[in-house]
């Protein structure tokens, strides 16, 4: 196994590790896996792998960030990274992260094609992306993916030492293969239009910030279908919805943490448990107990 995809030894809460262009790293496997139970809040400044990466959570609520789109990662829904993204992540203490590693080519080497996510169309590059990656039909942009029971299990068998040559590539093949993009993600897209700028610097350090686009409209002295078409143009949301992923996104980490879901829903701006609840729900298609561990 390469050494730059052995499990970084705990250094503390700051971890360094190199930028590296997809497939510039000759490594010796179809795919490794790592995990660690995080004894304080630990961050990665940017780095990039040479190869692809799978992340989840087995326990916690992690973070990861590509220029301005911040993703959560959790025990249900892991983040596809292709190999030569530049991204930076944080998780809180107690956090127990997983990760395991695809060489560029892995679904050719194994044979496959046409199936899971594969054959999609990816959207533009994100900013941060280092270029020249090679063509694959994996996907080439950070992808929301959902961690069901069956993947989760043959990630498992892929950390066994004794699992045979020609298991660990039916596994492998497998886990490719029923890999699928998750319906619903925690995603949070930062405008970068002047015009937002207030509003967005506002929510970011106030999730609760309980202004309606109205309010805003009369502040800003614009239109409120210019604030929306903005939004829109940026981040395919409107102004609402763009305000409640920010929530979601917040509210899943202190989620993770074990906070009193009435606690999370005044911090958030809700009126009740039950109100932060549904708008959750409408968000993500799934409930916040689903996210405690």
């Amino acid at each position: 196994m390469s050494q730059a995809y052995a499990l970084p030894a705990p250094t503390g809460p700051f971890r360094q590790m190199p930028l590296e262009r997809a497939g510039s790293v000759a490594v010796d496997f179809t795919s490794v896996g790592i995990g660690e139970t995080l004894a304080t809040a630990t961050r990665w400044p940017d780095h990039s792998h040479a190869v692809h990466e799978l992340l989840w959570n087995d326990a916690g609520a992690s973070t990861l960030r590509v220029g301005r789109r911040t993703w959560t990662v959790t025990p249900a829904i892991g983040l596809w990274m292709p190999a030569g993204t530049v991204h930076s992540a944080v998780s809180p203490a107690g956090t127990r992260y997983r990760a395991t590693y695809f060489t560029p080519d892995a679904d050719r080497s194994l044979g496959l094609s046409g199936t899971g996510m594969r054959g999609e169309t990816s959207p533009p590059a994100p900013p941060g992306a280092v270029p020249e990656a090679p063509p694959g039909a994996l996907p080439q942009t950070p992808s929301s993916v959902r961690i069901t029971v069956l993947v989760r299990e043959l990630l498992d068998r892929l950390g066994s030492t004794t699992l045979k040559a020609s298991s660990r590539e039916l596994t492998e093949a497998m886990v490719l293969d029923v890999l699928a993009p998750s319906p619903h993600q925690f995603l949070v897209h930062e405008p970068t239009a002047g015009l937002l700028q207030p509003i967005v610097a506002a929510v970011l350090a106030d999730p609760a910030d309980a202004r309606s686009l109205g309010d805003w409209s009369r502040q800003l002295r614009v239109s409120e279908r210019t604030i929306t078409r903005a939004f829109q143009t940026e981040t395919g949301l409107g102004f609402a919805r763009w305000v409640g992923s920010v929530r979601v996104q917040r509210a899943t980490t202190l989620l993770a943490d074990g906070e009193p879901l009435e606690d999370i829903a005044e911090a958030m701006g809700y009126r009740s448990a039950s109100a932060f609840g549904a708008a959750f729900r409408k968000l993500t298609g799934t409930t916040p107990s689903s996210l405690r561990h």
